[in-house]
């Protein structure tokens, strides 16, 4: 169960960048991406805070902060167009080969 709290955190480790993001535009403060923000950090934080009770302090952070990187990057492709260079998926691909040989470990 730990390992499902860790990657449901990881996700919503993904919404509070999303929410600062789109929470601040041109048009000027928007406020209910602001607290869709807030929302993911809390139960992000909770659900970490769950998970590291049977899942290694280091081990659970670094997989946390990784699907969140990842997720992130893919975000940003996917909605606002952020670059998918080579050098970029690469780099991105590392990160989930720590995340992978983490959870083997």
């Amino acid at each position: 169960m730990a390992w499902l709290y860790l990657v449901v955190a990881g996700l919503f480790e993904v919404g509070w960048p999303l929410g600062l993001k789109k929470g601040w535009t041109a048009g000027g403060l928007q406020v209910g991406w602001l607290l869709f923000a807030v929302l993911c950090m809390t139960l992000s934080g909770a659900l970490l805070m769950l998970a590291q009770r049977a899942i290694p302090m280091g081990t659970a952070y670094a997989v946390w902060t990784g699907i969140g990187a990842v997720g992130a990057f893919v975000t940003g492709i996917l909605l606002f167009g952020d670059s998918a260079s080579a050098m970029r998926v690469v780099s991105i691909a590392l990160i989930v080969g720590g995340i992978v040989g983490l959870k083997l470990a």
